[in-house]
């Protein structure tokens, strides 16, 4: 499995279309909550706001990434990432959020793509990196931590148990 992260184009509107396609088909919540602020089937506006180019102190900026399969020229997930935390995203939310498309899950991919968006976090000047997943989400925690993911702590939100983990990239 060749992975590399991609921005979004023209050229990448079919592989957008499948994934997001198969992802509300299950009805479960697609993650990063980037890609799915706005509607995906509008595509140049889709483009135009899936990063943040305006920050306030409740948004800060960021980028948005798709994994793609270079193999299988698919889509298998995406990632957001964040350029600093303000106070609510060093609680719950951290410098990443990532999600794998349903049929590409337990195939090791989260953990490449998390290690390919660390080398973006690298590349924009980030030395420490949080990511926080629910306690219950075995998978994820494990791809953080093979990531290099230290638990710092536990948290409660929303009565929802959330393990925040550090990466240190230096």
């Amino acid at each position: 499995m060749n992975l590399r992260l991609v921005p979004l184009d023209e050229t990448y509107k079919k592989q957008l279309y499948d994934m997001m396609e198969e992802w509300n088909a299950t009805g479960e919540q697609i993650v990063p909550y980037a890609i799915r602020r706005c509607d995906y089937r509008d595509f140049d506006c889709y483009r135009d706001k899936l990063e943040n180019k305006n920050p306030t102190p409740a948004m800060v900026p960021d980028t948005t990434l798709f994994c793609l399969d270079e193999e299988r020229n698919i889509f298998v997930g995406a990632v957001n990432i964040r350029h600093y935390l303000n106070d609510a995203l060093l609680l719950n939310g951290g410098h990443i959020g990532d999600g794998v498309r349903p049929t590409e899950r337990r195939k090791g991919v989260a953990t490449k793509m998390i290690g390919l968006a660390l080398q973006e976090c690298k590349r924009i000047g980030l030395d420490r990196v949080l990511m926080v997943c629910d306690k219950d989400n075995i998978g994820s925690s494990k791809s953080i931590q093979n990531n290099g993911g230290i638990l710092e702590n536990e948290i409660l939100v929303a009565g929802i148990v959330e393990q925040r983990f550090w990466i240190d990239l230096s």
